[in-house]
């Protein structure tokens, strides 16, 4: 099987355009590894669409299947422009949250980033949990899927393997949940810091960033209708959220290497 491992901001996938193998959930188990396959957050299979230009379908490391991977999405728009799939600077791609609208910013035949419609931002309930004997209170969002954002004081000071998997499994959050602890840096600035659900901790997570300046212009620490910069462990994403929450996400996209695994 050819493959290529690709990154934004560190969350990094392996991309393979083509059909998913009914074997999806062991193939990805075993290529995600770090010690004994490729190493990744988990794999992203590209194929065409009746509905839109492509469609993505997106597998955590522990093989279970996401439904929007915000990284991942422009990682797919580098994809498909760069292997000659298409020569369009606008592009959609049908994922399980919707189709989604990709701008391309290229250079020559070389994709430097991309902006993404990433459709309209549910901002719920304000939430008090339990979790390893401490309460936390945080805010439900959905971006096409689930989180659970936390505000704090320091967000270096988390203790994310411990309390990320403990809020990911509570019974409020029946399919489980992306849990993201982000600090206001400034005007206009977070720190987000994240587990996902099916791969724990990662460096970066596109819609986190979103539902997390969602939170924010909800309760008045960013303003709406303006770029807004989320500090994530592998990099910066500007994030704009209008005041009915539709959101534009814009950022890097990597290709780090081409492989092939015996499957």
């Amino acid at each position: 099987m050819h493959f290529t491992k690709m990154h934004g901001l560190g969350n990094d996938y392996l991309y393979v355009f083509g059909e998913v193998p009914d074997n999806i959930k062991d193939i990805c188990i075993k290529l995600s590894d770090r010690h004994f396959g490729a190493g990744s957050d988990g794999m992203i299979y590209i194929s065409r669409s009746d509905r839109a230009d492509f469609k993505m379908r997106i597998f955590n490391a522990d093989g279970s299947e996401a439904m929007m991977c915000g990284n991942g999405i422009r990682c797919v728009g580098k994809y498909v422009y760069e292997k000659g799939y298409t020569d369009n600077k606008v592009v959609t791609v049908d994922t399980l949250s919707g189709v989604k609208t990709l701008r391309l910013e290229t250079v020559g035949r070389k994709v430097a980033g991309v902006a993404v419609g990433m459709g309209k931002a549910s901002v719920g309930d304000f939430m008090t949990l339990d979790a390893c004997g401490n309460s936390v209170s945080g805010t439900y969002v959905s971006v096409g899927n689930p989180h659970f954002v936390v505000f704090t004081d320091d967000v270096e000071s988390v203790k994310l393997d411990d309390v990320g998997p403990a809020i990911e499994k509570q019974e409020a959050f029946p399919g489980g949940v992306n849990v993201e602890f982000v600090e206001v840096l400034g005007e206009n600035r977070l720190r987000m810091r994240v587990w996902e659900r099916g791969s724990g901790i990662t460096l970066a997570c596109g819609t986190g960033a979103c539902a997390s300046v969602s939170a924010a212009v909800s309760r008045g620490a960013c303003r709406a209708g303006e770029p807004v910069a989320v500090v994530l462990d592998g990099g910066v994403l500007t994030v704009e959220v209008s005041s009915d929450y539709e959101i534009t996400m814009t950022g890097p996209a990597q290709t780090v290497y081409e492989g092939e695994a015996q499957i």
